[in-house]
């Protein structure tokens, strides 16, 4: 099972984020635990995580939670400003999946 990590201010705004991901990974058979979490609970969670995406309020951050990420092989990025906007679960599935390495049905 994949473990994909969405991380955003409080934890909170990626919620429905959450839902729409594991909506659309259940339509295509895909086995995924999606969850949120604030950002301040990364260096918890990160060992846990195959690849964590956070949501562009925390963008910033970037650069100090890959510095973290690293050296466990793990992957961060950011949502996209437009996925994260419109709560596109499909296409942030599908960032995931690719940086994971896994596999998913074209949308």
């Amino acid at each position: 099972m994949k473990k994909i990590v969405l991380c955003c201010a409080a934890g909170m705004s990626t919620s429905m984020l959450v839902q729409r991901m594991l909506s659309e990974a259940q339509t295509r058979g895909l086995e995924v635990d999606v969850r949120a979490v604030p950002v301040a609970e990364f260096e918890a969670i990160i060992d846990q995580a195959d690849v964590v995406l956070l949501g562009p309020q925390v963008r910033y951050e970037l650069a100090r939670l890959t510095d973290i990420a690293q050296p466990l092989g793990k992957t961060v990025a950011v949502i996209d400003m437009m996925d994260y906007g419109t709560m596109r679960g499909d296409k942030v599935l599908n960032k995931a999946l690719e940086l994971i390495g896994g596999t998913h049905e074209a949308v």
